[in-house]
C-alpha cells in the first residue's frame, strides 16, 4: 500500500459508524489513490486483522471502534480527593471510549449541554499517577510528560520531577450545585468518539441495584478472558480493554455499570495487572502470562514487503524504514558500502543462516536506498539526529545479536530470567519505532529529540539489567555445581521453574527424578516461606484460564514420570488464592534433596489476599500516601522488601 491509501484506510476508520464489508473500504481506498492497487483488498484485509484496526463481523465484514463506541454509556467514579478538590481528572478513564490518538487533555466534557472548563492542577507526580496506571503502570510518566510541553521537558532531563502540572476538568460549581459525594458518579455518554467529546450526568452511589450490578460484573468478566483468548496479551493494555468491551457486547458499553477503574481494581477477583517483561497487562489473576522464545512476540507487521519478509523470518523484525534509518546512519559514519550496514543490520550470528538469494535481495535493496539518500544527505542537517540514530542502531544491533545467542543455546534458556524474550522483544520494539522516526531527513524537534535520547538511555539501563540477571543467573548455576560435588553419588534430575501468579516472584531448583509432587509441596513451603496452612492440589495447567475442568492430579505422582508423560506444565493451587506454575526443564544431575540455582524478588506472606492485594501493596510501599505504606507494612511484615533474593538462605531452608 502507498502512502496516501494507508492514511485512507484510517480516515475511512475514523469516520465509518455502520458495520462495513471488504468491498466497501477497499473502493474508498482506491478512489484516493489507485496506484498499486493489484493486491489492495487483500493488503487491506491483512492490516485490519493483523494490526486489529476494527472488530470482526463475520466474514470479510468488521466494525470500527467509533461504531462500536459511539452513543453508548460508561461510568466516571471521582475520588475523594477530586471532589475535595473540586476537579475531575480525565487521565485513563475514557478508554476504550476516545480516540487512542487523542490525549487526555484534548477530550471535550459537557455539562447540561454547556462545555465543562479545563484548568490546571499541580501536585507531586506519585499523586497523579494512579489517575493513568490502566494505561499501564510503566506509561502514567509518558501521559503526564505529554501533557504539556513544561513537563515534557522536566521528564526529559532523566530524573522524575518534583511537581508537575496537568490539565483537569473544573467541577466545583457542578459538585456544589449537585451535593456532589464520594461514591457518586457519572454516567458518561460518548457524544464523537472520533473527537473524545463527552456528556456527563450525576448518578447517586445507591442509584443501582446490586444485582444489576452484578450482572454487568459478571459479563464483564467474561470479556476480559474473551480478550485474553483472541488476543493474549495484546500489544497493550488499551487494546485488551477495547477489545473487552466489544466482547462483552452491549451490556458491558451500558449502564448500570461500574466504573473500569471499580471493576479492575476493587470488584474482580478474577481480572488482574500482571508483569508482561518490562510493562504490564491484564491477565487472569494469580496467572503469569507465557513466556516467549524469541523476538516475534507481540510483532506485527501486516503484508510484510519481500525485504521485510527475508529480515522477520531470520528473527529481525523491522520494517523497512529502520533499514532506511541503517542507511542514513552508514552516511552519518561516513559510510557508504553496503556490506557495512549488512554487518550492522544483520549480526554475524545471524548472518550465516541467509541463503546466498536472501542475502543479494538484501544487498540490492541497500545498494537501491543508498542511491536514492546519498544525493540529498547532509552531515549538517544530521548533526542532531544522527548521534541519537547511531546509538540506537549500536542498541538494537547488539539485542538482535545476544537474543540469537540465547535462542541458539539451549542449556542457557533453561536458566534465563523469566520472560527475558519478552522483555528484549520490548526493548527491540521501542529501539525500531524510534529509529522509524529517525528513517527521514526531517528532524524532530528539540523537545521530541530530548524524549527520544531519555527513552534510549531508560532502553540502554534495561538492557544492560536483563544482560547482569542472565550473568547473575548463570553464575548462581555455577555456583550451584559447588554443592553438586560435595557427596559425590550423584543422581538423575529435573530442573523446575517455580513461579507465583501474578507476580514477579519465581525460583529455579534441581530436584531428584524421584521426588514425587507431595515432596514439591514441601520445597514450595520452604522456597516462599510459607506456613502449610492452607489446602493444596496439583492440576494440569492446561487451558484451565478458559474454563476447562481443572484435572487434580495424585500427589504421589513422580517428576519422572510427569517427565515421560510429556506433561511439562503443573499448576499447584495453594489455597483458593495463589497458583504457582511448575515448569519441568532440563534433566540435570541431581543429589538426594532439592536445591535452589536463581530465583528473583521477595514472596509474598500467604496470610495477605491473593497476588492481586500483594501488587497493592507493593505499589502502596512505593508510592501510597503515609497512611497506605503503614497499612501495606502491616500485612507484608517488618522489614518486607519486595526485590530481596538470597541464593544460600534459599538453599538452607531446603537444608542443602
Amino acid at each position: 500500500m502507498t502512502f496516501n491509501q494507508e492514511e485512507a484506510l484510517y480516515d475511512f476508520l475514523d469516520n465509518a459508524i455502520e458495520p462495513f464489508a471488504l468491498e466497501e473500504i477497499t473502493a474508498y481506498v482506491h478512489d484516493a489513490d489507485a496506484t498499486r492497487s493489484g493486491r489492495l483488498a487483500l493488503q487491506i484485509a491483512a492490516l485490519i486483522n493483523v494490526k486489529r484496526l476494527a472488530f470482526p463481523q463475520g466474514s470479510k465484514k468488521w466494525i470500527s471502534r467509533r461504531g462500536c463506541f459511539e452513543h453508548v454509556c460508561f461510568v466516571i467514579k471521582p475520588s475523594r480527593k477530586e471532589i475535595m478538590n473540586g476537579i475531575l481528572i480525565p487521565g485513563h478513564r475514557c478508554i476504550p471510549f476516545a480516540n487512542p490518538v487523542l490525549r487526555p487533555k484534548e477530550y471535550s466534557f459537557f455539562w447540561k449541554k454547556k462545555p465543562v472548563l479545563w484548568t490546571n492542577t499541580e501536585g507531586e507526580p506519585e499523586e497523579l499517577y494512579p489517575y493513568y496506571t490502566i494505561f499501564g503502570e510503566e506509561y502514567a510518566p509518558h501521559y503526564i510528560a505529554m501533557d504539556n510541553e513544561e513537563n515534557e521537558y522536566a521528564y526529559s532531563e532523566g530524573e522524575e520531577p518534583d511537581i508537575v502540572s496537568i490539565s483537569t476538568l473544573n467541577m466545583s460549581r457542578i459538585y456544589r450545585e449537585t451535593g456532589f459525594v464520594p461514591g457518586d458518579g457519572f454516567i458518561t455518554n460518548i457524544l464523537n468518539w472520533k473527537k473524545g467529546t463527552f456528556t456527563l450526568e450525576k448518578i447517586s452511589k445507591d442509584a443501582w441495584s446490586e444485582s444489576d450490578l452484578a450482572e454487568w460484573l459478571s459479563v464483564a468478566e467474561e470479556g476480559f478472558k474473551e480478550s485474553f483468548k483472541i488476543l493474549g496479551p495484546g500489544i497493550s493494555t488499551e487494546e485488551q480493554i477495547a477489545h473487552a468491551y466489544f466482547f462483552g457486547r452491549e451490556r458491558m458499553r451500558n449502564i448500570p455499570a461500574y466504573s473500569l477503574e471499580e471493576f479492575l481494581y476493587e470488584k474482580t477477583d478474577s481480572i488482574g495487572l500482571v508483569p508482561y517483561g518490562i510493562e504490564t497487562r491484564f491477565w487472569f489473576a494469580g496467572k503469569e502470562i507465557p513466556d516467549s522464545q524469541g523476538l516475534l512476540d507481540g510483532q506485527r507487521i501486516a503484508d510484510r514487503t519481500l525485504i521485510e519478509e527475508i529480515l522477520f523470518s531470520n528473527e529481525i523484525p523491522v520494517s523497512e524504514f529502520v533499514v532506511q534509518a541503517y542507511v542514513r546512519d552508514a552516511l552519518y559514519r561516513r559510510e557508504t558500502s553496503v556490506e557495512g550496514v549488512l554487518l550492522r543490520l544483520i549480526p554475524s550470528n545471524i548472518a550465516r543462516t541467509l541463503s546466498l538469494r536472501e542475502w543479494n535481495i538484501l544487498a540490492d535493496y541497500l545498494a537501491e536506498v543508498f542511491a536514492e539518500i546519498h544525493p540529498g544527505y547532509s552531515l549538517f542537517t544530521d548533526k542532531n539526529a544522527g548521534p541519537l540514530r547511531q546509538k540506537l542502531i549500536d542498541l538494537h544491533t547488539a539485542i538482535i545479536e545476544f537474543a540469537a545467542v540465547l535462542r541458539k543455546d539451549s542449556m542457557n534458556e533453561a536458566y534465563l530470567p523469566q520472560q527475558a524474550f519478552i522483555m528484549l522483544s520490548q526493548i527491540q520494539t521501542h529501539a525500531a519505532n524510534l529509529l522509524d522516526e529517525l528513517s527521514d531527513a526531517e528532524e524532530p524537534s528539540d523537545v521530541d529529540m530530548l524524549a527520544m535520547d531519555s527513552a534510549y538511555q531508560g532502553m540502554l539501563d534495561t538492557y544492560d539489567e536483563i544482560r547482569s540477571m542472565i550473568d547473575d543467573s548463570l553464575s548462581a548455576f555455577r555456583k550451584s555445581n559447588i554443592y553438586l560435588v560435595k557427596d559425590g553419588g550423584k543422581q538423575k534430575g529435573r530442573l523446575l521453574q517455580i513461579s507465583i501468579g501474578g507476580t514477579e516472584v519465581w525460583r529455579r531448583i534441581i530436584v531428584p527424578e524421584t521426588y514425587t509432587l507431595e515432596d514439591i509441596h514441601h520445597v514450595i513451603q520452604k522456597l516462599f516461606s510459607w506456613k502449610d496452612d492452607l489446602p493444596y492440589r496439583f492440576t494440569l495447567c492446561s487451558n484451565l484460564e478458559f474454563g476447562e475442568q481443572a484435572h487434580s492430579l495424585d500427589t504421589g505422582t513422580t517428576i519422572k514420570k510427569l517427565s515421560v508423560q510429556r506433561l511439562p506444565d503443573v499448576n499447584y493451587e495453594y489455597g483458593e488464592l495463589w497458583n504457582v506454575k511448575i515448569i519441568i526443564l532440563s534433566p540435570e544431575e541431581s543429589e538426594k534433596t532439592a536445591l535452589c540455582v536463581a530465583g528473583e524478588n521477595a514472596a509474598p506472606p500467604e496470610t495477605i489476599n491473593g497476588p492481586v492485594r500483594f501488587r497493592k501493596d507493593i505499589f502502596a510501599l512505593e508510592m501510597g500516601t503515609a497512611e497506605e505504606k503503614q497499612i501495606a507494612k502491616k500485612r507484608l511484615g517488618p522489614g518486607f522488601d519486595p526485590t530481596f533474593f538470597d541464593l544460600d538462605q534459599c538453599n538452607r531452608a531446603l537444608g542443602v
